[in-house]
């Protein structure tokens, strides 16, 4: 656990002028979900080639850097390598390697590697929207698409700021936990340790400043907004009133016929 390795771009937005930064939010968010969906629906290796392919090429027009990814996947990496596992050793089929009682198989292979390059495209999917869409953006988008559920008593708009302020923390808290470690380590707190014990020994007193210094922020942050007149969505209006434009229609026609073709190949070429 060290400083750099916590800098991670969760919730942090990466301003620019490409086309993807200048679509509208709404348009964005509808993409994210539309993309979720067709990686689950999507079969076989073929397809979901069609749906990698189509995201490679948004983050290029976007000109996110490499290196943001690679650091918003590598906290996750963990989860990717349990989901391999998980299907290797279950998945039943031809042998390819015994360990005791357990064996894996061909088919776990295959079945781990294609559920596994589906979570990774899940992860980097939802990075490409927080990296390239502003906070309030983002806020504004989720309300608008939550706006029907108020007809049934759902506060869209206290949902939306909730979701994009507990977004927006993350990285702030990823500092703070960043300047508690060197303060421990300064102090000859040793967090390299491979002994559970004396892990826990070592993280545990930064476990308590951790939740101070979140109330506080949270504090300060209420204290902020009511200081600003803040009282929810009632009378409330926007600075900058969300617009689709000319690229929002290309985009969106562009999006159809991707997730149709992925969906197509994968049902053609499934395996």
């Amino acid at each position: 656990m060290s400083g750099p390795g916590l800098t991670i771009p969760i919730g942090q937005f990466i301003p620019g002028g490409s086309p993807v930064h200048g679509l509208d939010p709404r348009t964005k968010l509808v993409a994210t979900l539309g993309f979720a969906v067709a990686l689950f629906a999507v079969e076989g290796w073929a397809g979901v080639g069609v749906l990698a392919a189509g995201l490679a090429g948004a983050l290029a027009v976007a000109g996110v850097p490499a290196g943001y990814l690679w650091r918003s996947l590598r906290p996750l990496l963990f989860l990717l390598v349990l989901t391999f596992v998980i299907q290797a050793f279950s998945f039943p089929g031809e042998p390819v390697v015994a360990l005791g009682p357990f064996s894996i198989t061909r088919e776990g292979l295959s079945r781990g590697g294609f559920l596994t390059l589906r979570l990774g495209l899940l992860l980097v999917s939802s990075a490409t929207l927080t990296l390239t869409t502003a906070p309030v953006a983002l806020t504004d988008g989720i309300e608008w698409l939550l706006g029907p559920l108020r007809r049934v008593g759902v506060p869209s708009h206290e949902i939306a700021l909730m979701m994009t302020i507990a977004l927006r923390f993350i990285p702030t808290l990823l500092r703070e936990l960043d300047d508690l470690i060197k303060a421990q380590k300064a102090r000859g707190a040793d967090l390299s340790v491979r002994d559970p014990r004396r892990l826990a020994d070592a993280v545990l007193p930064l476990v308590v400043p951790l939740f101070v210094l979140s109330f506080r922020r949270a504090d300060d942050l209420a204290v902020a907004m009511t200081s600003r007149c803040y009282r929810g969505a009632v009378g409330r209006t926007r600075y900058r009133e969300l617009r689709a434009g000319a690229g929002d229609v290309l985009a969106s026609v562009a999006l159809v016929v991707w997730f149709v073709a992925a969906l197509s190949v994968g049902r053609l070429w499934g395996v």
